[in-house]
């Protein structure tokens, strides 16, 4: 499980065996903006058709579980909920309960991750 969009977008890079400068040469990007994403210095793109250039360049297909995961990383990384979410009234009126669940101090990180399992053995 990746923490922010810079770590997922730099292992599927470094996946596919190119340095920052080669990927972004074959590709036409700026490897200096790149680089700042990749290291959370620059928030990741957020319109679709940036993302897809990038999706496409790491060989990742539209509507894949990476091309989710690589779309909700960008738009959790700007510090926004993903459009997904913020369009169910239902979910969202459960999001506080859940954030304030998560800042009790009752609550420890193998409580959290014991959670994000299950959701993930339930998501598949």
């Amino acid at each position: 499980m990746y923490t922010n969009f810079g770590e997922f977008f730099s292992e599927k890079r470094k996946a596919l065996g190119k340095t920052l400068r080669e990927f972004c040469r074959e590709n036409g990007f700026d490897a200096p903006n790149l680089s700042k994403i990749e290291r959370g210095l620059q928030n990741p793109p957020q319109s679709k058709e940036k993302r897809l250039q990038y999706a496409s360049a790491l060989g990742i297909k539209e509507g894949s579980d990476d091309w989710l995961e690589f779309c909700d990383l960008a738009t959790i990384s700007a510090g926004k909920i993903p459009a997904g979410i913020v369009s169910d009234k239902e979910l969202m009126a459960q999001v506080p309960i859940l954030f304030r669940s998560i800042k009790k101090e009752g609550v420890d990180k193998e409580k959290i991750e014991e959670l994000l399992e299950a959701l993930k053995k339930e998501l598949r």
